[in-house]
């Protein structure tokens, strides 16, 4: 990987601050470049950017490939004309601190509708063609997610897309062409939104590399069952005859959940993905390179082998370690794109097979200082001091609670007792070391004085917040994806300190003085 010693910030999009509900790619997404920038951070990093479904997951995407509309910013369509500014005004009171996705969604997209209707009727010859252009050229995934949406919207959100007519479920050519004539129009008004999306986060982009910033994007590793994907591929994931899943993902029992993780998503057939030449997931690559400079491959111990688990079962416990493609998989991508600037997620049951993986691209792998203190397999490898150079440290991530909320916690669920925590907290004063500073940033410090290639804070940490700012919580349902940073929270003395820790422990690339 070519990226140098360097920090950055974890904080996904839609946490920015907005009057709209959510966070966009418009103004506050720049300031926040500008801000990380001033900072001394040189890598922002994020979650899945994909349309959410099932329990407004970022890992429960309606598409491995489109962009979510939420995302798309009304003050810059505003700007382009396709809205006027008092439709700006009608906006709710939404709530400053979460996302109420319902509430955003009912505003938000008929809002995102109206822009498609000023487009298709009075958009200029010059932004009609940019718009023929970009259909032509994504139609691979486009023109099925398109119709899956309008579809989707046509028989109701809450169904499946094994709820549909039998023929739309088995995809005839003549139930498809029915319908792609019928809702002509609704499939244009997706492939619309694909297009202003597309636009307006390769600005986002362009601006933050003039930032110094590296966008870092994240690759979930399955897809969800109620997606284009499964529906317009079946034949590369284990269904049954209905074209409902026959097996499902999941984690056996780990530090999240002693019952495992049942994440529920279809398995890949990847013997036939292999037939093809691992087609499919190189196309995937080269979208999510297109939109990153450097991803996050979640779950990456899966691919050389993965917990299977029958449909029928309730928790994640009666699973199989069953063998993934391995190596295979990705001489297969490198073949096709080259050196590939990937993270992996190697967290978990991790063997020495998995880890030969990792090597053999040399992929960095990860460490969560948070898991450093306590009954996690891979603690003594969470430790800064055996930290390896090629590594992205971190205090924690999405799954993880707050370090503030970890540091408060008294234990007495199934994973970690009140004598568990006490131990961790007892070993992790006496590992981070005396002083006055507060333990979140105690452990900021000892991130960015390792030698780790890349040290990542996810933005609650650095503002110290606790449990009720988590983002998620594994193998829970409800509550979680919500949290928003209060508007004018990343304030200039975070900024200030954040750069003076990344000047004193080199992680400003170019600084003077710097060591290399």
């Amino acid at each position: 990987m070519n990226l140098p010693r360097s920090s950055g910030i974890l904080l996904h999009p839609a946490c920015l601050p907005s009057r709209f509900g959510i966070g966009d790619f418009g103004s506050e997404a720049f300031r926040f470049a500008d801000q990380l920038a001033s900072a001394g951070q040189t890598i922002w990093q994020m979650l899945p950017l994909g349309p959410t479904g099932y329990g407004d997951s970022p890992y429960q995407l309606f598409s491995a490939f489109a962009g979510n509309p939420l995302f798309i910013s009304p003050e810059l369509l505003a700007r382009d004309g396709f809205l006027d500014h008092r439709d700006l005004e009608s906006a709710p009171d939404f709530p400053n601190h979460i996302i109420e996705y319902d509430r955003v969604s009912d505003w938000k997209l008929p809002l995102l509708e109206k822009a498609y209707r000023e487009f298709r009727d009075k958009a200029e010859p010059e932004a009609q063609h940019a718009f023929d252009e970009f259909c032509r050229e994504q139609a691979a995934w486009l023109d099925d997610y398109a119709l899956f949406i309008a579809l989707k919207h046509a028989f109701g959100s809450a169904y499946s897309w094994t709820d549909w007519d039998d023929d739309l479920v088995r995809r005839k050519p003549s139930a498809l062409a029915h319908w792609r004539e019928k809702l002509r129009d609704e499939i244009q008004c997706q492939e619309f939104w694909q297009f202003e999306f597309y636009h307006q986060w390769h600005a986002l982009r362009k601006y933050s590399h003039t930032r110094g910033l590296s966008l870092m994007g994240d690759i979930p590793i399955y897809v969800a069952h109620d997606s284009s994907d499964v529906w317009a591929h079946p034949e590369h994931f284990y269904l049954n005859e209905s074209g409902k899943p026959a097996v499902v993902s999941g984690v056996p029992p780990d530090y999240f959940s002693a019952t495992g993780q049942l994440w529920g998503n279809p398995i890949y057939r990847w013997p036939e993905m292999e037939r093809s030449g691992f087609s499919w997931w190189t196309e995937r690559f080269r979208a999510m390179f297109r939109l990153f400079d450097v991803v996050r491959l979640d779950h990456f111990r899966g691919f050389q082998a993965y917990w299977e688990v029958p449909a029928n079962e309730t928790t994640a416990i009666n699973g199989r370690w069953v063998e993934g493609p391995g190596s295979a998989l990705f001489r297969a991508v490198t073949e096709q794109l080259g050196e590939l600037e990937i993270v992996a997620e190697n967290l978990g049951v991790i063997t020495p097979e998995v880890e030969a993986i990792r090597h053999e691209f040399n992929f960095p792998g990860m460490a969560i200082l948070q898991f450093g203190f306590g009954k996690d397999p891979q603690a003594c490898s969470f430790r800064p001091h055996n930290y390896e150079r090629d590594l992205f440290a971190y205090t924690g991530t999405h799954d993880n609670d707050t370090v503030v909320g970890w540091w408060n916690s008294e234990g007495g669920d199934s994973t970690r007792t009140p004598e568990d925590v006490r131990k961790e907290k007892d070993f992790a004063l006496e590992y981070l070391g005396p002083g006055g500073e507060s333990i979140h940033w105690k452990m900021i410090r000892s991130l960015l004085s390792s030698v780790a290639r890349a040290a990542i804070v996810p933005m609650q940490d650095v503002l110290g917040l606790g449990s009720e700012s988590r983002m998620n919580k594994p193998a829970t349902l409800g509550g979680n994806w919500r949290w928003r940073m209060l508007p004018g929270a990343f304030t200039s003395d975070h900024q200030a300190r954040l750069r003076k820790l990344c000047i004193a422990y080199d992680r400003i690339p170019g600084q003077p003085g710097a060591c290399p």
